[in-house]
């Protein structure tokens, strides 16, 4: 009974847990994301944010070769 006294309001922090940008990728990497997300139930842009947060929790840095 007390819930259905209580308003719901909007999470204060909801704008900081997230935000919105834009990309490029080549279409190798989304197509193999959306894969992954047929695999796993995960929508892909969750995966994809998954595996970025994996690398910036461990210090991971890309594999940078320039071409001779």
């Amino acid at each position: 009974m007390i819930f259905q006294k209580m308003k719901g309001r909007k999470n204060p922090y909801a704008k900081r847990l997230k935000k919105q940008g834009t990309i490029r990728m080549e279409v190798d990497i989304i197509e193999y994301f959306k894969k992954l997300a047929d695999e796993t139930g995960i929508p892909y842009q969750n995966l994809i944010n998954l595996y970025l947060r994996e690398c910036v929790q461990s210090h991971r840095k890309p594999t940078i070769k320039w071409a001779p």
